[in-house]
């Protein structure tokens, strides 16, 4: 038999020389450069970019060299405390700064490298060219967020914009031109010192009415001038790497012109612009003036002027209700078959968790105890002295046993495509690990009826159009597993997650009450909220007659209200959506298939600490031979 070739792939040299490039650019000599069958991300110092075809194609291997490049760009010459301190505060500014920021990082390296610049520009062709860019009309199917990162880039490199991507920037230019050509004209001095850089992006939104979005700038110290001065070129300061898709900042919006077919469209793009809107007025009213609404069922402390203007169409309804079983195991069947590239990394991270709550269990046995089952290790000092005390040992009850972990999914239309497509994976394999460990776990999910309002709008309609209704749309909260029901009879259930049309809009604050109420009525001691969503609150009937932050006020009230006098402890998973500015124990991702290790870890963390302050007793987990 001849011997097996053992011969690389034809690939492998092209991989090898990418890895080390980045390493090059980036200064990071530790930065672990990974392939796989999924879109190009940088996390961390982690990058990961789709596996090269065993015939690469030289197009092929421009577009991969571009995305290379650009996260290396990423860690070389951005700030990420920079970055966030002059960060705006509304949606549709956050997205255009960081677009603008990573067009700043790539025209660093395209002005110095002539390869890189090449590279980008193959990339952000290919880039455009898949999201379909150039089918824009008008200015709702043109991205502005994608138009101001391409201008400055044509300002600060001198390109001209992708073929792909011309009529997306023809549609803005006059008006960003018209508005804001002083901004403009002041980045190119700017490009290499992303401090002054920020102040120029910051008057550019302005000058774009964007204002309101803005958050106050930071004030600087002495200290912080000192350093400044002595930070020289962009690429001297890699500073802390955050979180960032480093090939993809404007792939987000441009793949809303796409549709929503398009696999690649992460969290910003499935936001939609109703997400943008709702998000951009994110303040606060006064608590001192505002009217306090009775009976709320979180306490009986009243909250706030949050109302509804009718229930009567909302519904609490069973997976299996909302559809026919034979439906429901075609929907689990597709959702197998999506899940198949992710389930073993899920898996494993699954038994991790798994690991560390047997190890816990295992060490659950107090010693040198003066009753309970005799302690076999100490038969020498029985024997010595039968009437010595403290010789027996007694299992104890681990407080993780008497646990209930309720899982509140986002079923928004935002979430559509990849990210609810690994949310049911992450939650369907963590159910099972936790079931195991003897953890009961409730999967729930919320959305609205219908889009626009539903019923309710309509009996608002009839009833005259009452000033400042409250909460305008139908309900829809789906108990896809109840806390006792076994997992193999709710596994089908997660299936309807992939129902065409299920996906609507979402009213966090009060599906985050509702969940937290249902926990309220378990028996079990320790009770764990864990809220997985991809943006703030967003309804559009209800934020057409009501303040623009009329949702986002009610949900951080709940969230305060549960964090401070509740029992339940509260976690949040945002995907590419910082919740950090609403919950206290939070996580934000960056890329949805982040979320198993988030959750994973978030879990793993809650459950250490409970070892961690159990009462010990006499020696207790401690065993001696």
């Amino acid at each position: 038999m001849a011997p097996k070739d053992k011969s690389p792939p034809p690939n492998e040299p092209f991989k090898q020389a990418l890895a080390a490039c980045m390493r090059a650019i980036s200064r990071v000599p530790e930065l672990e450069v990974a392939f796989g069958a999924d879109r190009a991300v940088l996390t961390g110092h982690t990058a990961r970019l789709p596996e090269p075809t065993r015939k690469l194609s030289r197009e092929e291997a421009r577009v991969l060299r571009g995305q290379a490049d650009s996260m290396a760009l990423r860690l070389a010459v951005h700030d990420a405390a920079v970055h966030r301190a002059f960060m705006p505060e509304g949606h549709d500014a956050r997205v255009a700064w960081d677009a603008i920021e990573q067009a700043r990082c790539e025209a660093v390296g395209s002005r110095r490298m002539a390869g890189v610049k090449a590279n980008i520009a193959a990339m952000l062709e290919a880039r455009y060219a898949k999201a379909h860019a150039d089918a824009a009309t008008d200015l709702s199917e043109a991205p502005l967020a994608d138009a101001l990162a391409l201008l400055v880039r044509e300002r600060l490199t001198g390109m001209a914009p992708p073929p792909s991507a011309t009529k997306i920037v023809e549609l803005w230019r006059p008006q960003i031109e018209h508005k804001a050509m002083a901004a403009l004209d002041r980045l190119e001095t700017a490009a290499e010192d992303q401090r002054a850089f920020a102040h120029v992006v910051r008057d550019l939104l302005s000058a774009l009415d964007m204002a309101e979005d803005l958050a106050d700038e930071p004030e600087e110290s002495e200290e912080q001038e000192g350093a400044n001065e002595n930070e020289g070129d962009g690429e001297e300061q890699a500073g802390e790497p955050e979180e960032q898709d480093g090939s993809d900042r404007s792939e987000a919006s441009a793949s809303e012109t796409a549709g929503e077919d398009q696999e690649e469209g992460d969290a910003e793009a499935a936001d939609g612009y109703s997400d943008e809107a709702a998000e951009a007025d994110g303040t606060e009213t006064d608590a001192a003036s505002e009217a306090r609404r009775p009976d709320h069922p979180l306490s009986n402390r009243p909250l706030d002027d949050y109302k509804v203007f009718t229930n009567r169409f909302d519904e609490e309804i069973r997976a299996e209700e909302l559809c026919e079983g034979p439906e429901l195991d075609r929907l689990r069947a597709y959702l197998d078959k999506q899940l198949a590239p992710l389930q073993g990394a899920v898996a494993r991270l699954a038994n991790r968790l798994q690991r560390k709550l047997m190890a816990q269990q295992n060490r659950s046995w107090m010693f040198d105890l003066e009753e309970g089952v005799l302690d076999t290790a100490r038969l020498v000092r029985v024997v010595i002295d039968p009437m010595a005390p403290l010789s027996f040992k007694r299992e104890r009850d681990t407080d993780f046993r008497d646990t209930i972990v309720t899982l509140l999914i986002d079923n928004s239309g935002s979430m559509r495509g990849r990210p609810i497509t690994v949310a049911a994976t992450c939650v369907d394999i963590l159910a099972r690990t936790l079931e195991r460990c003897g953890v009961k776990v409730e999967i729930l999910g919320f959305t609205t009826k219908a889009w626009k309002g539903g019923q309710s709008r309509e009996s608002w309609l009839q009833s005259g159009k009452p000033a400042t209704p409250g909460r305008l749309n139908d309900l829809r909260h789906i108990v896809y597993k109840a806390a006792d029901a076994p997992w193999r009879r709710s596994r089908r259930n997660l299936g309807l997650m992939m129902r065409e049309g299920l996906l609507k809009e979402n009213i966090d604050g009060e599906a985050l009450a509702w969940a937290h109420e249902r926990l309220l009525g378990r028996p079990e001691s320790r009770r764990i909220l864990m809220m997985i969503s991809d943006g703030a609150p967003v309804d559009d009937s209800t934020l057409s007659v009501n303040p623009g932050n009329y949702l986002e006020r009610h949900l951080r009230r709940v969230i305060e209200e549960i964090e401070t006098r509740s029992p339940v402890e509260l976690i949040a998973i945002g995907i590419g959506h910082d919740v950090t500015r609403y919950y206290r124990r939070a996580v934000t991702i960056v890329d949805a298939e982040e979320l198993a290790g988030a959750m994973t870890d978030q879990l793993a963390s809650l459950f250490d600490e409970n070892a961690r302050d159990e009462p010990t007793g006499r020696r207790a987990g401690a065993r001696r031979r």
